[in-house]
């Protein structure tokens, strides 16, 4: 049975002290829910304090990119490495608006997964389709495109550490949401290519459903047999909405 695994993505929102208060808000609502792995992953300048507030919860601090290169002579970048040491456990890779705004390919989202295990970090690696590549029927193809180079060359180890979290571009900040039998035949058939690539690794890692998830909406997406969870977006930045989500059918 694999455990539930939420986690909140913040993008560019909330100064430090308000960073820290909500992560606080979120640790009194969730922090002891038995039965599903929680992070939150707040902007690169907030992981430090957000982590030391979190020091002693369960909840892990994830970071939402990080650099295709090691250390050194790259302005404006953030190394795994200085992820890792700032308290970072996880970290988010190949979201659509890396790769639809901010340019990113496949082979740039591979590298940065190299980067992020080489560090130490469990990357959660994102996949999803346009509204065009639905409507032209191409969505399976892009997800596989995407989920394959993505997870090249990396061992059973470092896929046993992975999540795949499936987000529909067309879905994301739109208030529209795939409905749960959309997710699922997604999700379905990403399971079908990790046990591809994985051999019996394959059925234990996580797939998590992102795109305008809310707690009106939660119930049905999770009630699927291949959606382990969520990443969760605008819903993450207030502590209600998000530990309504996290604690959906806790045991």
């Amino acid at each position: 049975m694999r455990r539930p695994f939420i986690a909140g993505n913040w993008k560019m929102n909330l100064v430090v002290r308000d960073a820290i208060r909500l992560a606080e808000e979120v640790c009194e609502c969730v922090g002891s829910i038995p039965d599903r792995d929680v992070a939150i992953c707040p902007t690169f300048v907030s992981i430090s304090a957000v982590a030391a507030a979190l020091n002693d919860s369960p909840i892990r601090v994830g970071g939402q990119d990080c650099s295709q290169w090691n250390d050194g002579a790259y302005t404006g970048d953030v190394s795994a490495t200085i992820l890792r040491s700032a308290g970072a456990k996880y970290v988010i890779l190949g979201h659509s608006e890396r790769r639809h705004v901010m340019g990113e390919s496949d082979a740039v989202v591979h590298a940065k997964m190299g980067k992020a295990r080489a560090a130490g970090l469990k990357p959660i690696l994102c996949v999803g389709e346009t509204l065009d590549e639905r409507q032209a029927g191409n969505t399976l193809a892009v997800v596989e495109r995407q989920l394959r180079k993505g997870l090249e060359g990396l061992t059973h180890e470092d896929l046993a550490e992975t999540t795949v979290a499936y987000e529909p571009v067309w879905a994301i900040g739109t208030g529209e949401v795939a409905t749960p039998e959309q997710a699922q035949e997604v999700h379905a058939a990403i399971r079908t290519w990790l046990k591809e690539l994985g051999g019996p690794i394959g059925e234990d890692i996580r797939i998590q459903y992102g795109g305008s998830v809310k707690p009106d909406n939660v119930g049905g997406l999770a009630a699927m047999p291949d959606i382990d969870g969520a990443l969760v977006g605008g819903a993450a930045l207030t502590a209600d909405s998000f530990s309504t989500i996290v604690g959906f059918g806790a045991g």
